[in-house]
């Protein structure tokens, strides 16, 4: 059965999966790393949803302001070997539930071109591609996307 858990930045289970996340990108960005870690650091997080499944903590994901309505998906991960089981869009769904409850008619997220199983994900999610915002303008291997919220 998996569990969803609302906490915040601080949680050790968040900070766990979220350093298998860093390694997992590290891989996959190569020499691009290090523009993007710049822009996931955790301390200004409050809103972070961990999922559990038989006591271990399987996927996580953030969301955080990004400007008046607009909250900014972030830090969305599931241990690699537990992909494929609908963890991450309930994370997704719950990061969502929360936003609307905080008053945000809107999330937008960056994902790169090498994830594209990300990109599906949000796509399936009702995610549509948006121009490159914020400091992800002119980045070549960044995909943004955007969702309008219903009203809770």
């Amino acid at each position: 059965m998996l569990q969803i858990i609302r906490t915040d930045s601080s949680n050790p289970d968040f900070r766990l999966l979220v350093s298998l996340l860093d390694q997992d990108l590290a891989v996959r960005d190569g020499a691009e790393h290090a523009f993007y870690a710049q822009y996931n650091k955790l301390d200004k997080i409050q809103q972070v949803v961990v999922a559990c499944q038989e006591g271990m903590a399987v996927g996580c994901g953030a969301i955080k302001a990004y400007e008046s309505g607009v909250a900014e998906v972030k830090r969305m991960y599931v241990r690699e070997e537990l992909r494929g089981q609908g963890i991450a869009k309930k994370v997704l769904q719950e990061l969502e539930r929360w936003a609307a409850e905080l008053g945000y008619t809107s999330c937008i997220l960056e994902s790169g071109k090498k994830q594209p199983e990300a990109i599906s994900l949000y796509q399936k999610c009702g995610y549509t591609l948006i121009p490159n915002y914020g400091q992800y303008k002119g980045v070549a291997n960044s995909v943004c996307m955007q969702k309008q919220l219903a009203k809770v």
